[in-house]
């Protein structure tokens, strides 16, 4: 381990030294790959450390979503996740609070949200300081992170991005949009459906560098180097993020960053408005289903993805359930009219009722 982080700390004082021009940009990119490899190592190391359940690392994942709450110490995590859930996070004014993962579940229009109190990150996270990497592989198993930072330290928002981003968590950002058609033989060949700005020679020898050697490359977008090596790097994971500024109550509003949520957990102020966000930033839709008798159980919604298909509704509440199943019939939002007879590809709405026929 103490190797790797030395190979690392060499090839980033070679990249820094080394004046970046059209000349250099082949070397640079080279390096940075090496650099992005041995990183995905020290992340697959740190992973591993948290599957082993060392200090209470080791965290189940429940109900239909689970979100992690990010942050320096001291921010109000704690509270935030008492206030939110029936979790009993230890709270006091003094950094390092938590000490492991601290889970809780939110209730919020049906759905049951999983939300992981994590250890206060601290800068150097990301190279193993302060449990750094067993927290972070944490925050690599959610499907939402709450960014959060206090009143007196809302510049910390770029801060905490820079320790994910060098965990290989990708902040609300898109995978970048390159195809990789392996093949047994034939070499590589760069197709471009964009123009780009990188030689085409550098862009074969970071594939190369990854051990890409024989392979058809589609590359869709314009990319910058960082882009590109993301494409082939294997840890790099995509999660959306909501950016939570706590104790605002505290804070004079020409301070208050442009795209920040404004909270005070001590004082119950934006959580409903909070609540509300998270669920349209997790993409969340309530499906009602009809039983037997046309009876529609209210109480009880499915929960899925905006995204979901009524094929993959039917198959998620069951193989059994879905078997002989045609097709669907619709009432409510999404229908053109009650017991609407649609197919199984239809995606689904809010609050949706449905009878699978």
């Amino acid at each position: 381990m103490e190797d790797i982080q030395k190979r690392i700390t060499d090839i980033e004082k070679e990249i820094r030294e080394t004046p970046y021009h059209k000349g250099t940009e082949h070397h640079i990119g080279l390096l940075r790959a090496r650099l992005s490899k041995l990183k995905d190592q020290l992340i697959e190391s740190g992973t591993k450390k948290s599957s082993g359940g060392v200090g209470g690392f080791a965290v189940k994942k429940q109900g239909d979503a689970t979100v992690v709450l990010v942050g320096f110490p001291s921010v109000g995590k704690s509270t935030l996740l008492n206030k939110l859930t029936n979790a009993s996070s230890r709270v006091a004014p003094y950094s390092f609070t938590t000490v492991t993962v601290i889970p809780g579940m939110m209730h919020f229009q049906g759905a049951r949200i999983q939300i992981l109190d994590v250890p206060g990150l601290i800068e150097g996270a990301s190279s193993g300081k302060g449990r750094g990497r067993e927290v972070l592989s944490v925050v690599r198993s959610a499907d939402l992170l709450l960014i959060m930072s206090d009143a007196k330290h809302p510049g910390d928002f770029e801060k905490i991005i820079s320790e994910l981003d060098k965990n290989g968590v990708k902040v609300n950002e898109v995978r970048p949009q390159v195809e990789i058609r392996k093949t047994s033989t034939g070499g590589l060949r760069i197709n471009f459906a964009a123009k780009q700005d990188i030689s085409e020679e550098t862009i074969k020898d970071i594939c190369r560098e990854f051990r890409v050697s024989n392979a058809e490359i589609i590359i869709k977008e314009k990319l910058n180097m960082e882009r590109l090596i993301d494409a082939f790097s294997l840890n790099r994971i995509y999660i959306p993020a909501l950016y939570i500024l706590s104790k605002s109550d505290l804070l004079e509003s020409a301070n208050i960053p442009e795209d920040a949520i404004m909270i005070s957990a001590e004082k119950e102020k934006g959580l409903e408005d909070l609540k509300y966000t998270v669920w349209e930033k997790l993409g969340m839709v309530r499906v009602y289903l009809k039983g037997r008798g046309g009876i529609t159980d209210y109480e009880d919604p499915l929960i899925v993805n905006k995204s979901y298909s009524l094929n993959e509704v039917m198959l998620k509440v069951g193989n059994e359930f879905a078997e002989n199943k045609k097709g669907a019939k619709i009432w409510g939002p999404g229908s053109r009219f009650p017991g609407q007879s649609v197919s199984l590809s239809t995606l689904v709405v809010d609050q949706m009722e449905v009878e699978f026929v």
